[in-house]
């Protein structure tokens, strides 16, 4: 009876890593697959489980430094040395009117206000956010009044 649950065990946990692609099951698969060579042998059930435990443990302790890695890489984009940026308004910014482009580090990008104030063709701006396609920006006159 346990030979059929270990392996369906390993199964469950290799399906559930295969689908996920992110590392969140493989030391169950190791464990599972430990704990189901024991049964096979006629180990005890408390074998079976301390070998599944602690091959679990030992896999998940190989494999974290991997893990955080992953987790931790982030690869800058070019749409994220936008924010922060110069920009010229190249139409007549107006949230209400749902209107507004500028062009930014050679690209046009429909805008919006970050304050909802209207702001003219010509004003120089800078790029706070991005929200889907749109960025929300801040003319520079009003950023050197803030104290």
């Amino acid at each position: 009876m346990m030979n059929w649950l270990w392996l369906g065990a390993a199964v469950v946990f290799g399906l559930i890593e295969a689908a996920t692609a992110a590392l969140v099951s493989v030391w169950f698969v190791g464990g599972a697959v430990a704990a189901l060579l024991v049964s096979l042998l006629g180990g005890a059930l408390w074998l079976q489980i301390l070998l599944f435990l602690a091959v679990s443990a030992v896999i998940l302790a190989l494999t974290r430094p991997l893990v955080k890695k992953m987790a931790g890489h982030v690869q800058p984009t070019n749409l994220d040395q936008t924010i922060g940026a110069s920009a010229r308004v190249t139409e007549d910014i107006d949230d209400a009117a749902g209107t507004g482009a500028v062009y930014v580090k050679g690209k046009m990008w429909t805008a919006r206000s970050s304050s909802g104030a209207t702001i003219p063709i010509g004003t120089e701006v800078t790029v706070e956010r991005i929200e889907g396609v749109k960025l929300y920006v801040t003319p520079v006159r009003a950023e050197t009044h803030r104290g």
